[in-house]
């Protein structure tokens, strides 16, 4: 006779994302998750311009962005407006950002769930041509570590903006 099953084990894993339903075959996608802080706001449109608020993101981020800002250019890729991290929509408890281009498609969802206490970063390309291919190769490589630290400085940035509050 075998055991019954766990709780755990007879639920069905279920995900989703806004940038995933734009980009539902996307090229390139990742997930990155921090804890959510204690006492922090759990508005998904202000966690999102937390995350990606550029002047406050890690110095070697910054170095990051003003590196890609030198670099696309060479391959014809339009250097990155002010305005591209801006949120387009929030539905529920996340938030979308999106940038499209002629070399690719880019959505990333920031999703706060309060129940689990956790803040995921959900990120869906596609790229367009070889252009696409030719930036991307590197980003690839850099946008885990990069995606971490920035969600990292954000979570201490809004759980002190709690404790303040």
């Amino acid at each position: 006779m075998s055991p019954a099953p766990s709780p755990a084990s007879s639920t069905t894993p279920c995900f989703s994302s806004l940038a995933l339903d734009d980009v539902p075959r996307p090229d390139f996608a990742d997930v990155a998750l921090v804890p959510l802080p204690d006492g922090a706001p759990v508005d998904p449109a202000a966690w999102a311009r937390a995350i990606f608020d550029v002047r406050a993101a890690p110095v070697w981020v910054r170095g990051a962005f003003v590196l890609r800002q030198a670099l696309a250019p060479l391959i014809g890729v339009p250097p990155g407006e002010s305005g591209v991290f801006d949120v387009a929509r929030v539905e529920g408890e996340e938030a979308l950002i999106v940038a499209d281009d002629d070399h690719l498609d880019f959505r990333c969802g920031v999703a706060v769930d309060g129940s689990a206490r956790l803040v995921r970063v959900t990120t869906a390309v596609r790229l367009h041509g070889w252009r696409g291919r030719a930036y991307f190769a590197p980003v690839q490589l850099a946008h885990g570590p990069i995606v971490q630290s920035m969600m990292r400085r954000a979570a201490r940035s809004m759980a002190r903006q709690g404790r303040q509050a």
